[in-house]
């Protein structure tokens, strides 16, 4: 799949965030590993999946 324009900026900025927060999060270093590969291979459905049900950065807070 080919992302543009600003949609592939949009998708590259969540995905950023996504790893930011999974990189400060408490999850052990497997599950990191294993979020952010999720992330980079799959960005729109990673994202989505790290949302709901991925682990929770210390500045998330929820």
């Amino acid at each position: 799949m080919r992302y543009g324009g600003i949609f592939g900026l949009i998708v590259l900025a969540l995905d950023i965030w996504a790893i930011v927060s999974v990189v400060n999060s408490g999850a052990s270093t497997g599950s990191k590993v294993i979020w952010i590969l999720v992330i980079l291979i799959l960005p729109i459905l990673g994202f989505i999946a790290w949302f709901l049900f991925g682990p929770k950065s210390a500045a998330r807070g929820i």
